[in-house]
């Protein structure tokens, strides 16, 4: 599909995986991005959850291009609100395919990692579904919605995002910087989580190399290796010179004992992504993801004095 100079719709856009979608598309289409929360002068409102207002932007829009980026994702908020986690994750998305097929418009679906129970040591392309939380479940849902309803999708799969920087990272990577910058001098974390980032910026662009290049179907995409949580908060202290910052493995039923967070919902042991269509297609254009962390650390000012921080440290 030739995108350049098209029209396309973004929802949801207003997040961390929104500033890089938005960015790298208005390079060379005509993007319209919506979102909930309007913290861009780019932004306009609308609740991907109203199937009226939706169908009528659509119409209105008329765009070649649909990338839906709307979601619920966090975990905890979606065990406390389950109906509201379906209501967006499935039922949103549900609605957004048959608005899709009424007039005909391919659609691009991000998905998770989280639709696994975590059993295997890694996923591929073609791995079925089969979730522990609501969050998983209802983002499965959506993926079924969609497979059932439209031909003509793209649908990714991503693992542990960062992006966005200190402004829209909600992510594992922020809260990592942020203990430092309220002056943790060690921090806890789990070695028993097993995942694969997913670089935002990386990831826009592979978004536009499958839509122009490759049939409609199931991505996997993430960078390439994996890791724990732990394995990836080493290398943010890497990437921020953070070297005196003592770092502790934990166990999972050991860490509410270090962190006032309760991250009660069931997590996957194994989060660990393959991008086997991405390699089939000769497209994988992901890079290793400690290069990308390591990037990320410097395209951003985070606030950090790491000086300052080695030696209180």
């Amino acid at each position: 599909m030739e995108l350049r100079d098209k029209k396309i719709l973004i929802l949801g856009c207003g997040g961390m995986l929104g500033e890089a979608v938005f960015g790298h598309f208005k390079k060379f289409a005509k993007v319209y991005a919506t979102d909930i929360d309007l913290n861009e002068s780019w932004l306009h409102y609308l609740d991907i959850t109203d199937f009226k207002k939706v169908r009528e932007l659509v119409s209105q829009i008329s765009p070649q291009l649909i990338i839906n980026l709307a979601a619920l994702t966090d975990l905890e908020y979606c065990e406390k609100n389950p109906l509201h986690a379906f209501k967006v994750n499935t039922l949103g998305v549900e609605n957004l395919a048959r608005i899709c097929k009424k007039q005909a418009i391919p659609l691009v679906h991000i998905s998770t990692a989280g639709i696994f129970n975590g059993q295997k040591k890694e996923y591929d392309d073609f791995e079925i579904g089969d979730p522990i939380n609501v969050y998983g479940r209802s983002k499965y849902a959506g993926e079924t919605s969609i497979k059932e309803i439209l031909n003509d999708y793209w649908l990714f799969r991503q693992g542990w995002m960062m992006g966005g920087g200190p402004r829209k990272d909600k992510k594992f990577i922020n809260k990592i910087i942020n203990q430092l910058k309220n002056g943790k001098k060690e921090l806890y974390v789990v070695n028993d989580k097993m995942g694969t980032p997913t670089y935002t910026y990386d990831f826009a662009k592979v978004i536009e190399k499958v839509v122009t290049t490759c049939p409609y179907g199931t991505y996997n995409s993430v960078c390439e290796g994996g890791g724990s949580r732990f394995d990836v908060a080493k290398v943010i202290l890497t990437g921020l010179n953070c070297k005196k910052i003592k770092i502790h493995k934990v166990k999972t039923v050991n860490l509410k004992k270090f962190i006032r967070e309760d991250y009660f919902a069931p997590r996957p042991r194994s989060e660990h992504l393959l991008n086997y269509k991405l390699k089939l297609f000769n497209i994988n254009i992901t890079r290793d993801w400690r290069t990308c962390i390591l990037e990320y650390m410097t395209k951003f000012d985070w606030g950090i004095n790491s000086k300052e921080i080695k030696e209180k440290g």
